[in-house]
């Protein structure tokens, strides 16, 4: 299970939206301030939001990380049930091994 966010949904979405449709662009440290997030937390929000629309080539978009995360749950569920089998046949080969 995660963690409980520190910010909400909505106030990440409304601070990156502020950044995004100012104009100039106002410093994230000023406006993290301005919101009372840290900066590199509303740094982190901007650059996703970025890489979601395909500004970015250098993050993975959400579905993306999405889709990675649900693959190593699997992968590790997996590599569990080849350990126990591999403990089990063990076992069966060589009785006199301890246990």
């Amino acid at each position: 299970m995660a963690a409980p966010r520190k910010y909400s949904l909505e106030l990440r979405e409304r601070a990156v939206r502020m950044y995004r449709t100012a104009d100039p662009k106002p410093q994230i440290k000023k406006l993290a301030v301005d919101l009372g997030v840290h900066p590199e937390a509303l740094r982190g929000w901007i650059r996703q939001a970025e890489a979601d629309s395909g500004e970015r080539d250098d993050r993975l978009t959400t579905d993306e990380l999405a889709a990675l995360r649900k693959e190593n749950v699997q992968l590790k569920r997996a590599n569990e049930v080849l350990r126990t089998a591999s403990a089990f046949f063990a076992a069966q080969l060589d009785p006199t091994r301890p246990r």
